[in-house]
Formats: structure tokens, C-alpha cells, sequence
């Protein structure tokens, strides 16, 4: 096979994988490589797919950091882990997620629970948004301090 040909046939199989969401450029080396492509041919993909803006990690973590908040809201913590396992260099990682507040987040995800939750007594109603909100990666002291000020303002109403 020339290796025009391969490198056309890898740039193919690299936008058929971008077409469903924005990848690393670690993603997209991985997905090429498994696909049977050489080193050469790859890094000759990464810089074609650079030039026409098409792999940039600064921009997949953005794209992510946003999508996780919208979507599936986890601490920031959980989505530096996320972006770090796709191998996102860390200045970009911490970048990206310096204006993260977990202290917002963690209080709009624990009063999108109250409904559930607002007839329990507050062992109950402690045990149950605490493991919620860790689920989600929150540090201890984020978590005690939205729960108590979930259930004092549950209490007012």
C-alpha cells in the first residue's frame, strides 16, 4: 500500500472518530494505532488533523469540562482525573478547570435532590445526599457544609 494511501485511509479513519465527539490527540493516536497504522503514518494524520483545527487538546478539554458540567456535573477534581486519564497534558487540565466551583455545583446537584429527599429526618437525609455527592468526587468538607445548608433552608419551607 503506497503510504498516500495510508495516510488518506488514516485521516478517514481518524474523521470517522472525531464525527461523533471531539477526541485527545492521545485518543486519536491510540484509535489509529489499533487500527493498524504506523507510527509514521500517525504523527503524519496528528499534524494534517492539527492544521485544519480538527485535534486540539486545549479545546477537547474545554469541550469536555463544559459537557460534564452540563451533563453529568462532577467535582473538579473527577473531571482533572477524566481529562488526565486521555492524557491531557496537566498545564492544560489545570487550565481549564482553574474556574470550577465545587461549591456551586455541588449545591445545585444536592437541590435538584431535595424533592426526593425533603420527607426524611437528617441522619437519613445526611446519609443519603452525603453518598450522593461523594459519588460525584466531592471533598468531605464540601459535602458536610452542602448538606447542612440544604437541610436548614428544607427546614424554612
Amino acid at each position: 500500500m503506497p503510504e498516500s494511501d495510508s495516510l488518506q485511509d488514516s485521516l478517514n479513519a481518524a474523521y470517522r472518530y472525531l464525527s461523533y465527539r471531539p477526541r485527545s490527540e492521545a485518543e486519536i493516536r491510540h484509535r489509529l494505532h489499533r487500527r493498524g497504522f504506523s507510527n509514521e503514518v500517525v504523527e503524519k494524520a496528528l499534524i494534517s488533523l492539527r492544521e485544519h483545527h480538527l485535534s486540539d487538546d486545549a479545546t477537547f478539554a474545554q469541550f469536555w469540562k463544559d459537557n460534564r458540567l452540563s451533563f453529568r456535573p462532577k467535582s473538579k477534581r473527577l473531571i482533572q482525573k477524566e481529562l488526565r486519564e486521555k492524557h491531557v497534558a496537566a498545564e492544560i487540565v489545570d487550565q481549564v478547570t482553574r474556574d470550577i466551583d465545587d461549591e456551586a455545583i455541588a449545591y445545585e446537584l444536592g437541590s435538584a435532590r431535595m424533592h426526593t429527599l425533603a420527607h426524611l429526618d437528617y441522619p437519613h437525609f445526611y446519609r443519603r445526599l452525603s453518598s450522593y455527592l461523594a459519588y460525584r468526587g466531592f471533598s468531605y468538607e464540601v459535602v458536610r457544609h452542602t448538606v447542612a445548608l440544604l437541610w436548614q433552608e428544607g427546614q424554612r419551607h
